[in-house]
C-alpha cells in the first residue's frame, strides 16, 4: 500500500469507530486530492470542482457504512467521485475525451486488485533481505534509476546492479516451475 492509501485508510478506520476529529481530517485530506481530480477532467477549467468535491465527500459520508474494512479507501472513494463526475457530465450533455497520452489519468490510482498484488508481490519480495528488497522496490515498482536506488541504499551503481541482477535471478530461481512441473501440465494436454 502507498502511504496515502495507509494514512487515509487508518483515517477512515478511526473515523468509522467513532473519532470525531480523524473523521474531520479524512474528509478534509480527501477533499484536497479530489480538487485536481476533478479540476482536470472538466471542461470549464475547474469551474465545478468545488461543487463535485462537496457532493462526492457528502456520498462518502453518506454511504461510510458500505465501505469494506479490508479494502482500499482511495479506490472506493475514487470510484464515487468518478461517479460523481460521470453524472454531472450527463447532466451537462457533454462527452469528455481525452488524449490517448493522458489515458493513464482515467485510470484510479488503485483497483481491487492492487490490494491482492501488493500483497502477493510483498510476499514474494519477503524472500530476499531487507537492503535488497528495497532496492528492487525503489528500481523495479517506484521508477528510480540504477544510480538513485544505488545512492539512497549505499551502494555503488555496479554493486546496486548486481545486487538488482542477483535478487531477480534468486527469485526467479524459486518462482519459476522445476522440469518436473513443466513436463507434468505438457503431458495433461
Amino acid at each position: 500500500m502507498t502511504d496515502r492509501e495507509t494514512h487515509l485508510k487508518s483515517l477512515m478506520l478511526r473515523g468509522l469507530d467513532g473519532d470525531a476529529l480523524a473523521w474531520r481530517v479524512l474528509l478534509t485530506e480527501t477533499g484536497a486530492h479530489l480538487r485536481p481530480f476533478f479540476t482536470r477532467r472538466l471542461f470549464d477549467g475547474g469551474a465545478d470542482a468545488e461543487d463535485l468535491v462537496q457532493e462526492t465527500l457528502i456520498a462518502i459520508h453518506a454511504k461510510r457504512a458500505t465501505w469494506d474494512r479490508h479494502q482500499a479507501f482511495t479506490s472506493w472513494a475514487f470510484a464515487i467521485a468518478r461517479y460523481k463526475l460521470i453524472d454531472h457530465l450527463r447532466r451537462q450533455g457533454r462527452r469528455p475525451t481525452a488524449p490517448l497520452e493522458d489515458a493513464a489519468e482515467l485510470i484510479a490510482d488503485h483497483t481491487v486488485e492492487d490490494g491482492a498484488t501488493h500483497h502477493d508481490l510483498g510476499r514474494c519480495l519477503s524472500l530476499l533481505p531487507a537492503r535488497q528488497r528495497a532496492l528492487i522496490e525503489d528500481v523495479r515498482l517506484r521508477g528510480l534509476s540504477v544510480a538513485e536506488a544505488a545512492a539512497r541504499h549505499g551502494y555503488s551503481v555496479s554493486a546496486a546492479k548486481v545486487s538488482l541482477h542477483r535478487s531477480l535471478k534468486s527469485l526467479i530461481a524459486h518462482y519459476a516451475p522445476t522440469p518436473l512441473d513443466v513436463g507434468s501440465s505438457a503431458d495433461e494436454d
